[in-house]
């Protein structure tokens, strides 16, 4: 067995499991932003009458999308999730500002691998690279399952093996290669299946790094994405994880997949997410020259310490180009803490950058970072959909952090080479 079907295994106290197998699987972590967090407790309280919650203690809400309401409804969206988790005992409530729904959850320590944790955001699969089963659910199966009996059913997953290996040229980052893969792979390249990022190239990046491919796991339409455990992966989890007391699930030797793909990084060039979708990657030289309005540093996938330590390197002393609006939006307190002591928070905002509080970032433009119908913007974050930031005809352009940093100073998308 893999990594994935030990954990479900060892959660549904089987012996046992193999892909398409349906599984009753005891979870315990249940994450939740603001806005998936108020519809789970209308659906608890409303469609099912409400009553115990089995742990409160497995629950935690992370407020990041509407950190700072703009409306009387949005503000009360958060008055009635505060209200839900001091009636059932959740403790774990990280309110506005306290960052990213994941970073949080990482940061704060409500993780060990070995474990099984869900979400109602898409996202959840980024404790794959943790040596956890992480997935999304649905609202109902989060009230109904979750909630009420701390488990959730599985169907396991078919599992898919992507092989990198190489070295990156100059200029290229992984960030890059995550992104490639969702062009290479395609938006439905691997649905309800787990992938597997393994090889060389994956074992000599930093945990911050490794965490960029099981989060972009699910626009490749994947349950679940993962890294087999190393010894990295066990410092790791013996530094932050929430206990020291976990045990840790490797594959097998020799265990099989529905298919392997080998991607040698070394050819790659730094590449661009073009709209309308996160599939639509180009190599940088197809969207160089195109002008921006927006700039973003932040969302699930940036606003990470290296990611601002990115930016600040190249915009240190110099200044972003007067169209552009530079938006930097750290992940978690701690990351803008660090950022702060590291005099990088400074450099940013002497080039002309706008620091936001640790969040979502635009994501949605639920509080920020809306745009008009003629606007484009270049970020770091997930995701591009028509309207996901404003207009359904702005322009939504996807990089990496040294990409958009390079882009700010120029006033269009350029090679960050």
């Amino acid at each position: 067995m893999n990594m994935i079907e030990k954990i479900l295994a060892n959660a549904s106290g089987r012996k046992q499991v193999e892909p398409g197998d349906v599984v009753i699987a005891n979870v315990d972590r249940m994450v939740l932003h603001d806005l998936s967090s108020n519809l789970v407790a209308k659906v608890f309280e409303q469609e099912m009458g409400g009553g115990k919650i089995f742990d409160p203690d497995r629950i935690a809400f992370v407020f990041d999308h509407t950190f700072s309401p703009p409306s009387q409804r949005d503000a009360e969206v958060l008055t009635e999730a505060r209200g839900f988790a001091a009636k059932h005992g959740i403790r774990n409530v990280f309110d506005s500002g306290s960052g990213s729904l994941h970073h949080v959850i990482i940061e704060n320590r409500l993780w060990a691998p070995g474990r099984v944790v869900i979400g109602c955001d898409s996202h959840t699969t980024v404790y794959g690279a943790l040596g956890v089963f992480s997935t999304g659910v649905g609202n109902n199966s989060m009230a109904a399952l979750g909630y009420a009996h701390g488990k959730c059913w599985f169907k396991v997953p078919q599992t898919v093996q992507i092989h990198l290996h190489g070295e990156l040229q100059c200029g290229v980052t992984p960030r890059d290669v995550a992104q490639y893969l969702e062009g290479f792979l395609g938006e439905d390249g691997a649905v309800y299946q787990a992938v597997e990022y393994a090889g060389p190239f994956i074992g000599d990046l930093s945990m911050e790094d490794r965490l960029l491919f099981p989060l972009m796991a699910i626009d490749l339409g994947a349950k679940a994405g993962f890294i087999n455990p190393d010894e990295k992966t066990r410092e790791f989890a013996l530094a932050h994880a929430g206990t020291r007391d976990f045990e840790m699930f490797t594959n097998d030797v020799g265990v099989k997949y529905e298919r392997v793909a080998d991607i040698d990084v070394s050819k790659l060039e730094p590449q661009v997410a073009c709209p309308p979708t996160i599939g639509n990657v180009r190599p940088i030289g197809e969207a160089a020259g195109i002008e921006i309005q927006l700039a973003e540093i932040g969302g699930s996938t940036g606003g990470r310490l290296c990611d601002i330590r990115t930016a600040a390197a190249r915009l240190r002393g110099k200044k972003v180009h007067p169209s552009v609006r530079l938006q930097i939006v750290p992940a978690t307190r701690g990351i803008l803490l660090a950022a702060l002591r590291e005099g990088l928070v400074e450099a940013l905002i002497e080039a002309g950058a706008i620091l936001f509080p640790p969040s979502a970032g635009s994501n949605q433009a639920v509080n920020m970072g809306a745009m008009s119908e003629e606007q484009a913007m270049i970020s770091n974050q997930a995701r591009n959909f028509p309207g996901r930031n404003g207009h359904p005809k702005a322009r939504v352009y996807l990089a990496s952090a040294d990409t958009v940093a390079a882009s700010v100073l120029a006033g269009r998308i350029t090679d960050p080479r």
